[in-house]
């Protein structure tokens, strides 16, 4: 039976300000990437986030990112190393205060957004966020785009490397994500399901050009912010379980 991890962005709001529907998808996913307040979230989000991923046994990874609250971390920044480093401690740090105080922990980390896309082939950034994560604790995973140099650095230190599939989003030739400006970078609802079955089952993708990509992840993304997040979450999980696929987290217990 083929196994594999569902996860989505979780705890993307800040104050008042709610974009994703927290726990209706921590009750559909096996893993959580929760935003540590650089593009969103704040403490008693991460905190709710926390408790409740530790409740229904999700497990939490942190979605670390620019600081950019104002753009939600979708907008490049060039920043010196020793910066981006000691952010993403500070983001990853913040978050295990939570899910220590939820009796569980921080298993993985994921870039979010701009900062996701730049460590593909950004060598500085990409080396940044591997010291980071040296830094803090070597034991965590890291979840990323296969190919993308972030894990290439990642494994060569003895990272735990995670490659990651996206049900929503749409591929370049290349394996990589069409920017969301450009046509072709979000992929319809109804075609969710069967996309994500062929991720899990053959272990490929269809590119935007119509060519079928390699696509051997261990875990599946939905967009939490995308619209019909839950529902769309839902309707993967239940394809994926139709077609004998086995739901669990990556991370060891």
């Amino acid at each position: 039976m083929s196994t594999i991890d569902l996860n989505a962005d979780i705890g993307e709001g800040f104050g008042r300000w709610s974009l994703t529907d927290d726990a209706g998808l921590l009750d559909v996913v096996t893993s959580a990437n929760v935003a540590c307040g650089f593009h969103a979230g704040d403490p008693a989000t991460m905190q709710r986030v926390c408790r409740l991923a530790a409740e229904r046994g999700v497990a939490i990874g942190a979605q670390v990112s620019y600081r950019d609250l104002a753009g939600f971390g979708r907008r490049f920044i060039e920043v010196e190393s020793a910066e981006l480093t000691a952010d993403v401690i500070y983001q990853i740090g913040a978050l295990e205060a939570f899910a220590r105080a939820a009796g569980t922990r921080v298993s993985y980390v994921k870039p979010h957004g701009a900062l996701y896309n730049a460590v593909v082939h950004h060598e500085a950034q990409a080396a940044a966020l591997v010291a980071a994560v040296l830094s803090y604790d070597g034991q965590l995973d890291v979840l990323g785009l296969p190919g993308s140099r972030w894990l290439a650095l990642a494994g060569e230190v003895g990272l735990r490397t995670v490659a990651e599939g996206f049900v929503d989003r749409g591929y370049t030739a290349q394996g990589t994500l069409v920017p969301r400006s450009e046509v072709g970078a979000f992929v319809e609802e109804s075609a969710m399901p069967a996309r994500a079955v062929r991720m899990a089952r053959e272990y490929l993708v269809d590119a935007v050009d119509g060519s079928s990509i390699p696509a051997a992840v261990e875990s599946l993304c939905v967009h939490g912010d995308s619209p019909g997040a839950l529902a769309n979450a839902r309707a993967v999980r239940a394809a994926l379980e139709g077609a004998g696929v086995r739901l669990a987290a990556f991370v060891a217990e």
